[in-house]
């Protein structure tokens, strides 16, 4: 077994405090938002643009996440019909990975069309970045003792033995041997980002690298679920098994009917024909 006993805040004071959850969430989003801007230099695409969309990316993933954490907590004598005004106290803690990835595509979205710039090859180029961030993000997890889970007597099950930590509100708690379902996603992640890696600029048309790593993830998610001891909405099904579902029913048969894998050089020069030459401030200039 692994005991961890660490406390879930890296500094406190007064009514701010910075948990390891958020530095590692903090780590993760900007080491993605770097990734990417470099490799967006790979197809002659500015990194000052992606730094652009990446701002309307985050902002639709932290709205996004919060919202899909507050639905699977409205009820119960803590829940947040009886608390209103903590919905938007994201500070206190309690987001959703589902709502972060799926606010964050439609923030994306947005400052692409607003940008005209082509969606599909700016989320391929996130794909990568994204499980990376994810993986990053979910190490503060971890320390934390976030995501309750079934009892395990297996030899990697996680103990937390500290008496802050986040595992004590948990009904296998403080002192308990629980699967460590935050490390299996974390290495399932790395599996589908070796896979997704390997595909770079190798799949047609445009936006379809996005949607393989989006329904890989699904997968994943929806099978490591099953150890997981979040509220059940119905049928034994949590609200991220449902995601997952309505995530590989759009997926699947978007990458069944239109998805090719071709030769990478073909790719990056079609892909590079479409992205615009010149920033958007330099657009914006030479329209005056």
């Amino acid at each position: 077994m692994v005991e961890i006993n660490a406390g879930p805040y890296l500094f406190q004071m007064g009514s701010f405090i910075l948990s390891w959850h958020g530095l590692f969430s903090l780590i993760g989003v900007g080491s993605a938002v770097f990734l990417v801007g470099r490799w967006a230099t790979l197809i002659e695409m500015s990194p000052d643009d992606i730094y652009s969309i990446a701002v309307w990316a985050i902002i639709g993933g932290i709205i996004g996440a919060r919202l899909v954490h507050v639905i699977d907590n409205l009820g119960g004598d803590n829940g947040y019909l009886s608390s209103p005004e903590k919905i938007i106290a994201i500070w206190s803690g309690g987001i959703g990975v589902w709502g972060g990835i799926l606010g964050g595509f439609l923030g994306g979205a947005i400052a692409c069309r607003v940008m005209k710039y082509p969606l599909g090859i700016v989320a391929d180029l996130t794909a990568p970045a994204m499980l990376f961030a994810q993986s990053v993000g979910r190490l503060g997890d971890i320390v934390n003792g976030e995501h309750c889970a079934h009892e395990t007597g297996l030899f990697l099950g996680f103990v937390w033995t500290h008496f802050q930590s986040a595992a004590g509100y948990c009904a296998r708690g403080i002192g308990f041997s629980v699967h460590p379902v935050i490390a299996y996603e974390i290495l399932w992640n790395f599996l589908v980002l070796f896979i997704i890696w390997n595909l770079r600029f190798r799949m047609k048309p445009p936006g379809m690298l996005f949607a393989l790593y989006l329904a890989l993830y699904a997968v994943g998610r929806f099978l490591i679920s099953f150890y997981r001891e979040d509220r059940v909405w119905i049928a034994g099904l949590q609200e991220a098994h449902f995601i997952a579902l309505f995530v590989l029913i759009l997926t699947v048969p978007l990458l069944a009917y239109k998805a090719r894998i071709v030769d990478s050089g073909v790719v990056e020069s079609e892909v590079a024909e479409l992205v615009p030459r010149n920033t958007r401030a330099e657009r914006r200039r030479d329209r005056r």
